[in-house]
């Protein structure tokens, strides 16, 4: 009796790793039903109420300056280098690098580039977002604030909203957006909301953020994650005109068909001359090729053979050698 082997989870695993790449025509689109503009307007009207509390000096701001004097990298300073090694996790270049390792595995197996479109467009929403809030309000952070209970806005400052927290989200996050189930977005969505609060909460530990910055951060990610869908269209526009170009260049590469003729004249074609006709016929069949005898012999033990005659052409006014006229001479 013949009994199948039982595949273990890591096997399940790489069989579906094996599998023959297919563009993933059964995954939908994220569009932007009624309940996600409802989820973006609360979102909105959220970032905008941080906003203000900050510039009236509210609650929020008495709050930042009592997490500021607790100095929480002073009460836990046990936990200071595991706290500098994930603060990393919001930075940048390694998440950016790290995800987009990631969607490009994942674009080459499914044969699309939406997933790396996607990461790049959220990408550049934030850098113009969060990058002119930065600059636009200026608000200086705990290390370099000037007057004690004071918002520090609009001093020169690059700190207002956090942009480790921001990153983050939307990094972490595009994994979630991008998911192909319903559970791995579930699970994805979780993962990336802990992992981007855990780095904000980093930030305020060790002191270079207000925890204003981290919560308007937070809020500020998820703003793009929730209006990306806006940019779908464009993201498919994108990725038809990137395969059109490749088929162009394709094409362009691929050998061409010699021509005989003129360029856009027909190729000419060459017909062979039938056995039966009578020039042929009345040619002079070729002298048959002479082929020493005897074994071969090197150049240099050949002896040399004066040909008769001479190799100049025919004059009139020039006698050949040794003839009687040659004495008449003057």
């Amino acid at each position: 009796m013949r009994t199948e082997p039982k595949l273990t989870r890591l096997d399940r695993v790489f069989a579906r790793l094996d599998r023959e790449p297919e563009r993933p025509a059964h995954i939908d689109v994220p569009k932007m039903s009624r309940h996600r503009i409802v989820l973006f307007a609360a979102t909105l009207a959220f970032y905008g109420a941080i906003v203000w509390a900050v510039i009236i000096t509210s609650w929020l701001v008495r709050l930042d300056w009592q997490v500021m004097f607790f100095r929480p990298y002073q009460q836990w300073s046990e936990i200071h280098w595991f706290v500098d090694y994930y603060v990393v996790l919001g930075q940048r270049g390694p998440t950016a690098v790290m995800v987009a390792a990631w969607l490009g595995w994942r674009s080459w197996r499914q044969h699309t580039l939406r997933p790396l479109l996607a990461l790049g467009v959220s990408l550049l929403l934030l850098n113009i977002t969060v990058g002119a809030a930065k600059y636009g309000m200026g608000r200086l952070g705990p290390h370099y604030a000037t007057v004690i209970g004071s918002n520090e806005m609009w001093r020169g400052g690059d700190i207002f909203p956090s942009g480790h927290t921001a990153n983050a989200v939307v990094t972490w996050g595009i994994l979630a957006y991008l998911a192909s189930t319903a559970r791995a977005q579930r699970w994805l969505s979780a993962v990336s909301a802990v992992t981007s609060l855990g780095v904000g909460m980093a930030t305020v530990y060790l002191g270079t953020h207000w925890l204003s910055d981290v919560l308007l951060g937070w809020v500020a990610g998820l703003l793009i994650l929730l209006g990306l869908p806006w940019f779908e269209p464009l993201i498919a526009r994108s990725e038809a005109r990137i395969f059109d170009l490749r088929d162009r260049w394709r094409a362009r590469r691929s050998p061409a068909t010699p021509a005989t003729g003129p360029a856009g004249a027909p190729p000419v074609v060459v017909t062979p001359l039938p056995a039966d006709r009578d020039d042929v016929a009345a040619r002079s069949p070729r002298a048959p090729a002479y082929l020493a005898p005897g074994p071969h012999t090197a150049r240099s033990e050949r002896t040399p053979i004066t040909p008769a005659g001479s190799r100049r052409p025919p004059h009139t006014e020039r006698h050949p050698r040794g003839s009687a006229s040659s004495s008449a001479r003057p």
